[in-house]
Parts: structure tokens; C-alpha cells; sequence
């Protein structure tokens, strides 16, 4: 009688380490953003990075950041807004009317100005969402409708000044509340910018940390601690030295406080909210997510009415920083808009980007033309070079996509 031996089980395969990977993705449009700072730095002999300079770039910029905030969303979802710079000119014009003509008071106005750009959107998210006709279309209809319904409002001329308080929304800083403090070889700054940059820096780090425990929690790959620590030291010292270099200047601009708001609520509403991950599902695979139940016209149509409102705020915005509201106000924001969405690493098939890509999209934007500006270089070579880095970023784009 022979005796059959069982086959032993097979042995687990071992364990195999996390590995570490960069997404190019995400990660090169910041290095980019390095690397064209660094480049205006030595053109300029370090003019771009002085405290007066950097507050002009954020102050001039304001309004498109604002602008690529909502266009990123509209992006991400598969559409196209072209008619965002007749908007902010429509817009704008109202809040004038209201407050110059009107006499009414600046917050009631503001907030009119709101509801007026939030109703365009609805206007156009309509057509959109439930009649069909491609975003592309509508909005280009749009960008010539309202650029005529501003010349109507304005009679072909500007309207201004504007309240003291809109102005200093565009244009005016911080107080200093709790004085200097001395910085050695800097001098003096205000020490309510140094601990709100502070906080800024600290609220950074535990979302990461948390994120960071939640992906280890799912058995997710996460990059080593050295690398995690790099990142969050590389941060904090980049918005330290800006913080720092502001804080000697005039403190913070109040509009750098409003952008730091909207991108933290729209990075936290894209990211962890059922009406974000909508937005990138729609934007993703659209059968996908109808199958899915997700309401796809109910969301488009929103994402319409935040662009319109984001328009408003904009107009509003750019219109106190020139404490009037001009008919030619807006000229060519909704090409800046899209470059930086697009520059900050959005696809053009939709379903990908990130607020705080757009951002810094936008950033790039304007260094290149301040950096441009300071060394002296003529408009159509600043035109070119925008034109050439949009080009670049949207082949990286898809190259990224093909070698994935």
C-alpha cells in the first residue's frame, strides 16, 4: 500500500516593497514654476523677488487666479466657458451703476454684483445642461452678447469712482494690529502676516500628515518619510519667504487673503465633496457616470452658475483696482483663464486638474509677464512666449497621458 503525500500549499510570494514614484503630472508644473522664478530672478538681478514686486504680481493677477479657480471646475467637467471676459466687463458695470449711480451700499452692491454674474451662468447653464447646445457655442455667444449688453450699460464710457472699500478690497492691505518685529538683517515686519503665513504652513502640514495616514490606513502606496518631509519643508519655505517679503512691504493684500479662502474651500469642496468628485466623474466618462446616477445636468448647470459668480467677483475685483468700469474691461481675460488652467495641468478631455494647479498655472502667467516687463522685452515677445509655454504644457499633457 502506497501512501500519497499531500503537495505541500505554495509558498506566499513575498511582500514587495512600496515603491516610490513621481506623478509627472502634478509634480512638473510646480518645478516648472521653480524653474521660470529662478529664470526672471537672475534676468532681473533679483528685482522679481522684492517685496514691492511680488505684492504687484498677486494684486495685477488677482482677477485672473479668481477666473481660473471657476474655469478649472468647468474644465474638469468637460466644457469650455469663453464668455468669462465680457462677464467681468458686464459685471463690473453693474456694480458701478449700483454704487456711483445708484448710491447704494457697497455690500448690497456686491452682493447684487454676485447675484448677477451667478444668474449669466444659470443663463448659459441652461442652454447647456438641458437643451444641449455644446458649451463652446453658448459661451461664444455669450462673450458677444454680453460685451454689448456692457457697452448698453456704460453708454460707451466709463463709470467711477468707486467706494473707498471696494478699493481697498482690489487694492489695499492689511493693518498692521500687532506691530513689527524686527527680522535682523531684513528689518521690520508685520507680525500678523508672519503668523497667518504660519498658519498657513501648519494647516499644510497636518492635511498632508492626514492624508498621508489615511492612504496608509487603505494600504496605499505613499512616499517615504524622507520624501514626505522634503516636501512639507520645501513648502513652508516657499510660503515663508513670500510671507516674509510681503510682511516688509505694506502686509498682506486683502485680495491674497480672498484668494486664499476660495482656493482652500474650492480645493476642499473638488476634493471631498459629492458635488466635486461629480464634477470629475462627469468630466472623466460621462456614460460612466449617467449609469451611475449621477444627475449630470443638475451638476453641469451649477458648475455654470459658480463660473458666472466667479465672473462677478472678478468684475468687481478688477473694476476697483481701476476704480472704474470700463467698456473694453475684460478684453482677453478668457484666454488668460484657460492658459492657466491648462498650465496647471488640466486635460483637455476633461476630468483632471486641480484648484491649486490652476493657481499656480495662473502665477506662471504672471511672473512671465512681470519678469518680461522688468527686463525691458517688447508685448508681441511676451505674447509669444505665453503662446509657446501653453503650447508646451498641454503636449506635456498628453504625453504624460500616452505614457501612462
Amino acid at each position: 500500500m502506497t501512501t500519497k503525500i499531500a503537495p505541500s500549499p505554495a509558498a506566499a510570494p513575498p511582500s514587495q516593497p512600496r515603491r516610490f514614484s513621481i506623478n509627472l503630472r502634478q509634480s512638473g508644473i510646480y518645478v516648472a514654476f521653480a524653474l521660470i522664478v529662478v529664470l526672471f530672478t537672475v534676468l532681473t538681478d533679483g528685482a522679481l523677488l522684492q517685496p514691492q514686486n511680488i505684492s504687484n504680481i498677486i494684486v495685477q493677477n488677482s482677477y485672473v487666479l479668481i477666473l481660473a479657480i471657476g474655469m478649472i471646475l468647468v474644465i474638469i467637467g468637460g466644457h469650455i466657458d469663453l464668455s468669462v471676459g465680457s462677464t467681468v466687463a458686464l459685471t463690473g458695470a453693474v456694480c458701478a451703476v449700483l454704487t456711483v449711480q445708484w448710491g447704494l451700499p457697497w455690500p448690497v452692491a456686491v452682493l447684487l454684483t454676485l447675484l448677477s454674474g451667478a444668474v449669466i451662468g444659470a443663463a448659459q447653464g441652461y442652454w447647456i445642461a438641458y437643451f444641449g447646445i455644446p458649451a463652446f457655442i453658448v459661451t461664444l455667444a455669450g462673450m458677444l452678447v454680453f460685451r454689448a449688453l456692457t457697452l448698453t450699460t456704460l453708454g460707451n464710457q466709463g463709470i467711477g469712482p468707486f467706494p473707498d472699500e471696494i478699493r481697498s478690497l482690489s487694492n489695499g492691505f492689511t493693518g498692521g494690529y500687532l506691530g513689527n518685529i524686527g527680522l535682523g538683517p531684513l528689518g521690520g515686519a508685520d507680525l500678523v502676516s508672519l503668523l497667518a503665513g504660519l498658519a498657513c504652513v501648519a494647516g499644510f502640514a497636518l492635511s498632508q500628515w492626514r492624508k498621508r495616514s489615511a492612504r496608509l490606513g487603505y494600504g496605499q502606496t505613499v512616499d517615504p518619510m524622507p520624501v514626505f518631509v522634503l516636501k512639507i519643508v520645501g513648502v513652508a519655505v516657499v510660503v515663508m519667504a513670500v510671507v516674509v517679503q510681503l510682511a516688509r512691504f505694506r502686509n498682506l493684500p486683502w485680495v491674497l487673503v480672498l484668494l486664499a479662502a476660495l482656493a482652500l474651500g474650492y480645493s476642499l469642496m473638488a476634493n471631498n465633496s459629492v458635488f466635486g468628485r461629480h464634477i470629475y466623474s462627469i468630466g472623466g466618462n460621462l456614460q460612466a457616470a449617467t449609469l451611475s446616477g449621477v444627475k449630470v445636468k443638475a451638476v453641469t448647470f451649477w458648475v455654470f452658475v459658480n463660473m458666472g459668480a466667479l465672473a462677478g467677483l472678478a468684475g468687481v475685483i478688477f473694476a476697483g483696482r481701476l476704480n472704474q468700469a470700463g467698456p473694453t474691461a475684460g478684453m482677453s481675460f478668457e484666454l488668460d483663464a484657460i492658459a492657466a488652467a491648462f498650465i496647471g495641468g488640466a486635460a483637455v478631455q476633461g476630468g483632471v486638474g486641480k484648484v491649486v494647479g490652476a493657481i499656480t498655472g495662473g502665477l506662471i502667467m504672471g511672473v512671465i509677464n512681470n519678469g518680461m516687463s522688468l527686463i525691458g522685452a517688447p508685448s508681441e515677445r511676451v505674447m509669444l512666449v505665453k503662446g509657446l509655454v501653453l503650447l508646451v504644457a498641454v503636449a506635456y499633457d498628453v504625453w504624460t497621458k500616452r505614457r501612462a
